[in-house]
């Protein structure tokens, strides 16, 4: 027998049953708040007898003899508690995380039986909204991803409870989180979805959990799949501006909502594509998780309008439930007792580290996860940088990554539209570089076209969603014309120059024909360089990957059939690849290290060159506070002042950028 004296219980390992083990840091019980109000001294001699515990176990687990072994005086004080009826086999995995979750602090801890509790709605984003004391809290896809992993695992929870607001991510990062639940459900756990407002997203997500609810009077519209795409062409000529538009690529349709004003065949089609995916996917989908046929699920997006008692009766939702009704149903079956939900919110839970559910985890097995979303740059936006991709603080990311010996292999998430292609091709340089020490593997998010697949591209392999976009390799670029409104609004302009093409960027006049050509077979240029690159990285002539070229937009489906992509998935799958790329054995776990962007640091010179744009707007802003306050009756609460960027309301300390 191996015999603990932390706080006063006995480990039987011989017989592989542990009685007792119930000290302040003992396995099944989670230490209250009131035992942990203790001297910083005391804490220390706590963890001492915790760290003392722990090597004793692994002793007793090492011998299995029956042999009785001591724990040093030193490092645990005696005790003769009885611990009768306490009785667990200390070797299970189970019971491991018994122990891991049981040892950890107050601040972190809460109550075995609890329901985990996270709301998602809005984009999801992939990153969080960086910048605030709030950034923190951000429910991003990451977070709550890795929240439903922990959860599957840890002893403590007993299932999940999704509160599902509006959504406006893509269906991207909704198979995503959908294929999280379903693994999260193989663990026996319960899953329960509410909602009270929900369209096509906000259900296809809730019916991955096994109980979805929501209020009698719920708002539902499940129609079907519809992209609409506007042409700002006719807008544009009515207020005298003319857009001098190159578009390299017969799909490339970006170009089309500024030189159109229908939608031309080649865009029809790729949207055609696109609708035909997406309600595929999604029939397929709910078809599956309500155990109905495919024509049912048409017939249902079919019909309607819907009531949430219309869908109870027909099998499609589980009951018609408002909030403190599906708390109440969820209270008996957590830990407290019956009349409370026994629960663990969002933020609290992410103070979790995934470290305690994970094994066989080698500290050298260190994958760099660098996450990239919004629009591409060559600089960030005012005097902190703006959101979106900025390449000189990607570049210094990379280079950092670069340097760190530790790392063995990085998994770059994507999920942005494109944007400057100067900038996507200096990002894909870094990446082929780093590559050639350390396997890049790229995970496509939502979105991944243009410059986002520019990229991605540059990695090893490519990983995708089956309805991420993704593609898109064009080129458009132009000017606006903008003479006629000039002389409608009696704005004059002239220009003296030197040299042939020195007036090609100006507004106040159209292109010549020659400066037309110019702009034309610089455009020409730039696409070819895109093309040829993706065919060098993807293995391709430039004569096949033409045929896929063209500014088109695929899913991740087809651009896996067409060689675009390497494998369908998310980072579980990418995080496979790269662990094959870097030769880690594959019965090994790697830790994943999530890289902070390096930032543009701000110097007082970039301060000033940025402070023209803000000094306009304080002084717009400082103008209209003089008129209101001459203005009469503006001492009475209420006012209102609207301008171009701002508003201000009297009294309210509400001022919306």
């Amino acid at each position: 027998m191996v015999q603990c004296k932390c706080g006063g219980a006995a480990a039987r390992v011989g017989s592989r049953r542990v009685v007792g083990l119930m000290g302040r840091h003992g396995a099944g019980i989670v230490p209250s708040t009131a035992s942990w109000r203790m001297s910083r001294r005391t804490l220390a001699r706590c963890d001492r007898r915790r760290k003392a515990c722990e090597r004793l176990l692994a002793q007793g687990s090492a011998e299995g003899n029956g042999e009785t072994t001591d724990v040093a005086e030193s490092e645990v004080a005696s005790s003769s508690t009885s611990t009768e009826g306490f009785q667990v086999d200390p070797f299970t995995e189970e019971t491991v995380l018994a122990f891991k979750t049981a040892l950890m602090p107050p601040w972190k801890s809460f109550k075995t039986g609890s329901v985990l509790c996270m709301e998602i709605g809005d984009a999801v984003a992939e990153t969080a909204s960086g910048g605030t004391i709030f950034s923190s809290k951000d429910a991003t896809l990451p977070r709550v991803t890795e929240n439903i992993r922990k959860a599957a695992q840890d002893p403590r929870i007993v299932g999940l409870y999704f509160k599902i607001s509006p959504l406006s991510c893509g269906y991207g990062k909704l198979l995503e989180l959908r294929r999280h639940i379903e693994t999260f459900r193989k663990s026996g756990k319960f899953t329960v979805a509410y909602f009270e407002l929900a369209g096509m997203k906000e259900y296809l997500l809730a019916s991955a959990c096994e109980e979805v609810y929501a209020p009698p009077v719920s708002y539902l519209q499940l129609n079907g799949v519809a992209i609409e795409n506007q042409f700002l062409r006719g807008v544009l000529e009515k207020i005298g501006v003319e857009p001098q538009i190159e578009r390299i690529g017969k799909f490339k349709s970006a170009g089309d909502q500024l030189i159109r004003k229908d939608m031309s065949e080649a865009q029809r089609s790729v949207s055609e594509s696109l609708v035909n995916s997406i309600y595929d996917m999604y029939v397929q989908s709910i078809s599956k998780d309500w155990g109905k046929t495919g024509e049912e699920v048409e017939a249902l997006l079919d019909s309607g309008p819907h009531t949430v008692q219309d869908l109870v009766e027909q099998g499609w939702m589980t009951s018609s439930k408002y909030m403190n009704e599906v708390e109440d149903l969820l209270k008996p079956r957590t830990g407290g007792p019956r009349n409370v939900l026994q629960s663990v919110g969002f933020s609290k839970y992410l103070k979790t580290p995934a470290s305690l559910f994970t094994s066989n985890v080698k500290p050298q097995n260190k994958i760099a996860v660098i996450r990239s979303s919004g629009a591409i740059s060559r600089e960030g936006s005012g005097i902190g940088g703006g959101d979106g991709i900025s390449s000189a603080s990607f570049i210094k990311t990379i280079q950092s990554v670069h340097k760190d010996k530790s790392i063995k292999a990085v998994i770059l998430r994507v999920d942005s539209p494109g944007g400057d292609a100067l900038a996507s091709d200096l990002m894909w340089n870094e990446i082929r570089v780093l590559s050639k020490d350390k396997p890049v593997v790229a995970s496509m998010v939502d979105v991944a076209a243009s410059g986002g697949y520019y990229m991605s591209m540059a990695c090893d392999k490519i990983v995708a969603e089956s309805l991420t976009l993704t593609g898109s390799i064009g080129v458009i670029s132009g000017k606006f014309n903008l003479e006629k409104l000039y002389a409608n609004i009696g704005l004059g302009s002239e220009s003296v120059s030197k040299g042939k093409y020195a007036e090609l960027n100006l507004s106040s006049r159209g292109f010549k024909d020659y400066e037309e050509k110019y702009f034309k077979d610089g455009a020409q240029n730039s696409y070819e360089a895109f093309r040829d690159k993706a065919a060098f990285s993807r293995g391709k002539s430039k004569e096949d990957m033409e045929e896929y070229a063209q500014g088109r937009v695929w899913t991740g489906s087809q651009a896996h059939e067409r060689g675009l992509v390497d494998a369908i998935g998310g980072i579980e799958v990418a995080t496979e690849i790269a662990k094959e790329l870097a030769s880690i054995p594959e019965d090994e776990g790697v830790v994943l290290s999530e890289v902070k962007t390096v930032k543009k640091r701000t110097t007082p010179l970039d301060a000033l060159r940025n402070s023209s744009h803000a000094l306009a707007k304080a002084s717009k802003v400082w103008a209209a506070l003089v008129k209101l306050s001459e203005a009469e009756g503006s001492t009475l609460p209420g006012y209102e002042a609207k301008m171009p960027g701002f508003t201000v309301k009297d009294g309210t300390k509400d001022w919306n950028t």
